[in-house]
């Protein structure tokens, strides 16, 4: 019923920036929950960043204060502005979204590659 697809992934240098987006399509009311997870080579995926509805927002530990997170709630877009970035931010980058209901979406998946 909902599809969602991302977009921005590339190469970044250590301390430059990069903007994800992540557009959802299809059959739905609204989603309660966008948020980014990333999984890098050899670890478990791990939430970046989340937004509700309502606007209330929660960051990993390790991205606050260099990622934000922003969600158009007209344009159905969820987008993952990444500032100052690090090489231990090298992973595949995934949007998720769920409606409150039960249901859950992800997306395929953008690789984001930081060198040093």
């Amino acid at each position: 019923q909902v599809q969602l697809e991302e977009s921005g992934g590339g190469l970044a240098q250590s301390g430059g920036s990069l903007s994800l987006s992540c557009a959802a399509s299809g059959r739905f009311r609204n989603l309660w929950k966008m948020a980014w997870h990333r999984q890098a080579p050899g670890k478990q995926r791990e939430l970046v960043a989340s937004q509700l509805i309502g606007s209330t927002t929660d960051y990993a530990d390790s991205v606050k204060g260099r990622f934000t997170i922003f969600r158009d709630n007209i344009k159905k877009t969820v987008s993952l502005q990444m500032n100052s970035l690090k090489p231990e931010d090298t992973a595949v980058y995934y949007c998720y979204a769920n409606d409150g209901k039960g249901n859950e979406y992800w997306g395929q998946g953008t690789q984001v590659t930081v060198s040093s």
